[in-house]
């Protein structure tokens, strides 16, 4: 820790697969752009997808294959035999699971194995449009964890599932409705948080986490870590909530045009630094791209400041 107390340990994270590669390439280049404060930049694929992944490494975002963070029972099926272009995970311990069940798992497999403490979850569908210091953020001794207050209700389809298979995963009460909403973008995990999330999933469940969740099948990995925070005075006293989001989101599968793009970043508070169009909508990659500031980039642009060639090369051996 610094004399500030700020943690230097502080990595981004983003699962995705090449159907979202355009999005991606945007994404690295506003990172490179506007983003200070991180260590490494991880960056999980499918094993078959890396060779479409390869030209985003430097020396500070590393490209990693899937199987290295999935469980060995759990198989990719061949693209071939994909329904409607899912992807399709096989095992008779869970059933089929589709890519973003897949990207969850990634998600706390991947925080559990690294080297690092703190992570701040950046999807392939947010761009930033502002600087942003992510160890000024994420790196200080309590963590935020972003919520909407009491955003689901009852009859909500997939929300509220979510929230009752989280309950039954962690073993609490029954959550009253309306409920808390720990879905975002740009979401801080701590690894001591979500090794004693999946302990206790492990044993409410009496299974090893991932096949817990493989069964459930309908989760969320967000609600999922938020309400085991809000269940534990011990995480809870790590932890300090926040309302404000790190981006504005734009979550329906309608196309945007440049003046609701425009709308969007000037409506964002100064907290906001992040668009995130969701990658179903149809709006135009270039647009999303000149709206946040980055249509002149002829290259992605390098960060000030790296950690050595050599250095990301180790964290690939010990993963």
């Amino acid at each position: 820790m610094t004399e500030s107390g700020v943690i230097k340990n502080v990595a981004l994270m983003t699962p995705t697969y090449r159907g979202d590669l355009e999005r991606f390439e945007l994404l690295c280049e506003s990172i490179d752009r506007f983003v200070s404060g991180y260590e490494l930049h991880y960056v999980i694929v499918n094993d078959d997808d890396l060779p479409f992944f390869a030209r985003f490494e430097n020396s500070r975002r590393i490209v990693l294959p899937s199987s290295r963070f999935l469980p060995a029972w759990l198989r990719a099926l061949p693209p071939f035999v994909s329904r409607k272009g899912r992807r399709t995970w096989w095992s008779f311990r869970s059933g089929p699971l589709h890519g973003w069940h897949i990207q969850q798992l990634l998600k706390i497999s991947g925080i559990l194995q690294l080297p690092h403490q703190r992570f701040c979850i950046v999807d392939s569908d947010n761009v930033f449009f502002r600087p942003f210091d992510v160890a000024a953020y994420a790196g200080a001794d309590t963590i935020p964890l972003y919520v909407d207050r009491q955003a689901i209700r009852a009859e909500a389809p997939l929300h509220a599932v979510w929230v009752r298979n989280s309950d039954r995963l962690l073993g609490g009460s029954p959550t009253a409705f309306p409920a808390d909403d720990y879905i975002g973008n740009g979401l801080v995990w701590d690894k001591s948080t979500v090794r004693d999330m999946t302990a206790t999933i492990e044993a409410v469940t009496g299974t090893p986490w991932a096949v817990a969740l493989g069964k459930v099948r309908s989760f969320s990995e967000y609600i999922l870590y938020g309400y085991f925070v809000s269940q534990s005075p011990t995480h809870r006293a790590t932890h300090r909530l926040t309302t404000q989001s790190l981006a504005t989101s734009h979550w329906d599968d309608d196309q945007l045009d440049e003046q609701a793009l425009i709308a969007m970043v000037d409506k964002s508070p100064a907290e906001v630094v992040a668009l995130c169009i969701e990658s179903f909508s149809s709006t135009p990659v270039s647009l999303i791209r000149k709206v946040a500031g980055l249509a002149d980039n002829d290259v992605p642009l390098q960060p000030q400041g790296s950690v050595s060639t050599q250095g990301a090369n180790v964290i690939r051996e010990v993963v």
